[in-house]
């Protein structure tokens, strides 16, 4: 069932067939698409719905676009879901996270081979023993792309939540016992950093046969800062962009 008053756009983020590439970059906030967009040639704002914005372009002669879904898992569910209906099947998802080991450092790259089901949309796709890992593909196209342009970058598991503050002041959490042990088990797993999207992403991927990748910029590591390490702030997300484009101008070319 369609519920939009224009049966050609899809409900939520009101793109219809033809608006969009079957490439699709997924940032959280609205107002990084723009930004994206003029890695693209010729692009142009599609719609704006919600916390929905998406811009289409073209790379290397191929149509693509960027659509930004929110924060969390839900309505990045929502937009994975109806951008398939529009005709996408491969998705990179760039953000932002905070670096969980003291070897990853502001301003690094993470690309995600894993994410920890910490959150609640995946759950209900698939039961919680089934994995959330991203497509190897899209995954090794990221890895190149990162090691072409000297960037520094980890590749590893990732831990989705839905509760930001849970993660960054979980002491005054009633379930304060469950966040902070669990927080530790993670930590001693490997888990490199913490993020809201990736493991809704992959499971919402995976239930419908399609290619998803994710890389994220090291804003800050709430470790470090524990031990006293030098431990600044970073805001500016060009290299987990210019990561993504370059990784989809792989795909583009390996697909041809």
């Amino acid at each position: 069932m369609n519920y939009s008053e224009n049966a050609d756009k899809q409900y939520h983020i009101q793109v219809g067939k033809g608006d969009i590439g079957r490439y699709v970059i997924l940032p959280g906030d609205p107002k990084r698409c723009e930004k994206i967009a003029r890695n693209f040639e010729n692009p142009v704002l599609m719609a704006d719905s919600r916390e929905f914005v998406t811009y289409t372009g073209t790379l290397d002669g191929v149509k693509v676009s960027v659509t930004s879904t929110g924060i969390g898992g839900p309505s990045a569910s929502i937009a994975m879901e109806e951008l398939v209906k529009a005709g996408a099947d491969t998705f990179i998802r760039i953000g932002t996270c905070g670096g969980m080991q003291t070897n990853v450092m502001s301003g690094d790259v993470v690309i995600a081979t894993g994410a920890i089901r910490m959150e609640g949309t995946s759950k209900e796709y698939a039961p919680i023993e089934f994995p959330a890992v991203p497509d190897l593909k899209v995954t090794n196209a990221l890895v190149s792309a990162a090691d072409a342009m000297k960037i520094p970058y980890h590749v590893g598991v990732v831990q989705c939540k839905d509760a930001f503050y849970g993660q960054h002041s979980p002491e005054t959490k009633p379930v304060s016992y469950e966040l902070l042990n669990k927080w530790e088990a993670w930590k001693k797993m490997g888990c490199l950093a913490s993020e809201m999207e990736s493991a809704a992403l992959f499971i919402v991927g995976a239930s419908l046969g399609v290619r998803v990748g994710s890389c994220f910029l090291v804003m800050a590591n709430q470790e470090r800062e524990k031990q006293g390490l030098e431990n600044p702030v970073v805001h500016d997300t060009e290299t987990a962009i210019k990561t993504a484009v370059e990784a989809l101008r792989t795909l583009i070319r390996d697909d041809r």
